[in-house]
Order: structure tokens, then C-alpha cells, then sequence
């Protein structure tokens, strides 16, 4: 068991994590929504790459973990690095940048009083020191959450089908039509949890009916619809 939290960031479009774990830890599974997480837990700073499947995160030793989650195409402007050289990876903020910087960092968030508050003001630091994110990619972002077709968000972007695709690769770490894949999956995974049953959520939520739901579920949630319905 664990107690997860979240609010609002000072980053534009980020928000606030923090993760309690139980005295008896379990594995918890990430399902991919398109966002990169810079995550604190005691000794470390990991950045959480853009998944294209679920991730299985393994037991927690630690207790405690706190993370800024940024949305889609906003973070490898804050880090410097695009997203598809992070794709289904979790890595040490050290390998980004120098270690110095990244020891001072986690030392910093390791001895504040608000954890949280001192993982804000880093972000907020990185955000302060680098380019802002592409309005044209938050744009994309934006119009593929929506239920806009790739072929709409490019051409509302003024981008060619080819450029459309490069991009993103560095702002998403892959293509549009996976973006637009995962980014549905998100809306029927929030329509299945609410408790709308699964033939309406494939027609409320873009799917061609409710086996092309069911065969998307399997493969980017790696369970059926029924394992993640309530009760």
C-alpha cells in the first residue's frame, strides 16, 4: 500500500508528486501517458524518460519519493536532452548533467525541511536556465489530446507530415500517432476508472469499438480493461 498526492506546480504544466510507501512495498505500474517525471527519493534525483508501454517499477527500499511531472514536449527543453534518447528509461540526474551539480542538487532536497518545496525551486531552477518549450509542441500536445488526427495537428501546426514526426521525436520522444495512441489510452483509462463501461468509453473516447479498446489496453497497459475497472 502507498499514499499518493499531487497538486499543481509553479511550472507551467507541471505538477507536484509525492509517493508514501507502506512498510510492506509492492511493485507499482506506470502506465505511459506521454509526460517525463524528475523524481527525488533520499540519496538520488532520477528523470523518468517518456514510456511507450507500462513500466513495472520494482519494490521501493526507500519510503518516501517526491516528483514534478512535466507534460508532454515540455521537459527536454529544462533538461537538454530530447526525449527519445530517455524513451522507457529511467535515469540518474548525473548522467544529464555534471555530478557535481547533481550531488549538490539531491543534497539540497535530502536536508530541506519541504522536500517538496526544494524539488520545486530545482525545477524551477532548471527552468530558469534553459529554453522554454516550444509553443508549437505544446500546441501539438494540446490538439492530439483533444482527439485531433495527426494529419489535422500538422496541418493546424503549419508543420510537413516529415518535420511533424522529427520534432516530436525530440519533444516526445516518439511520433505523433504513438503520442495520439497513448494520450487516448489516458482518456479511456480515466472513463474506466470513473466506472463508464467499457463499450462506452470505445465510443466516447476515439476508439473504433470496444475490441480495438481492449487490444490498445493489452498493449500499452500490458491488462485487460476489466483488471483496471473499480471494484
Amino acid at each position: 500500500m502507498s499514499d499518493y498526492r499531487e497538486r499543481a506546480a509553479r511550472i507551467d504544466r507541471a505538477v507536484l508528486w509525492t509517493r508514501t510507501v507502506a512498510a510492506h512495498p509492492e511493485p507499482v505500474t506506470v502506465f505511459p501517458d506521454g509526460c517525463m517525471d524528475l523524481i527525488w527519493t533520499e540519496g538520488s534525483l532520477l528523470v523518468a524518460g517518456p514510456d511507450s508501454r507500462a513500466f513495472l517499477a520494482p519494490a521501493a527500499r526507500a519510503s518516501a519519493f517526491v516528483g514534478i511531472r512535466f507534460a508532454p514536449g515540455t521537459a527536454p527543453a529544462l533538461l537538454g536532452v530530447p526525449a527519445v534518447e530517455l524513451l522507457n528509461q529511467r535515469v540518474d540526474l548525473g548522467d544529464l548533467v555534471p555530478a557535481r551539480t547533481a550531488r549538490l542538487l539531491v543534497d539540497s532536497i535530502d536536508n530541506a525541511p519541504d522536500r517538496v518545496a526544494a524539488l520545486e525551486g530545482v525545477a524551477t531552477r532548471f527552468a530558469a536556465a534553459n529554453t522554454r518549450a516550444d509553443p508549437v509542441i505544446t500546441a501539438v500536445a494540446d490538439s492530439l489530446a483533444a482527439g485531433a488526427t495527426v494529419a489535422e495537428t500538422a496541418t493546424q501546426a503549419g508543420l510537413s507530415a516529415r518535420m511533424l514526426h522529427r520534432r516530436s521525436l525530440a519533444a516526445f520522444g516518439y511520433g505523433p500517432k504513438m503520442l495520439a495512441r497513448i494520450l487516448r489510452f489516458q482518456r479511456a483509462l480515466a472513463a474506466v476508472r470513473a466506472g463508464i463501461p467499457a463499450a462506452e468509453t470505445a465510443a466516447v473516447t476515439g476508439f473504433a469499438d470496444q475490441s480495438h479498446l481492449s487490444r490498445e489496453f493489452r498493449d500499452l497497459a500490458g491488462c485487460s480493461v476489466r483488471a483496471l475497472q473499480p471494484g
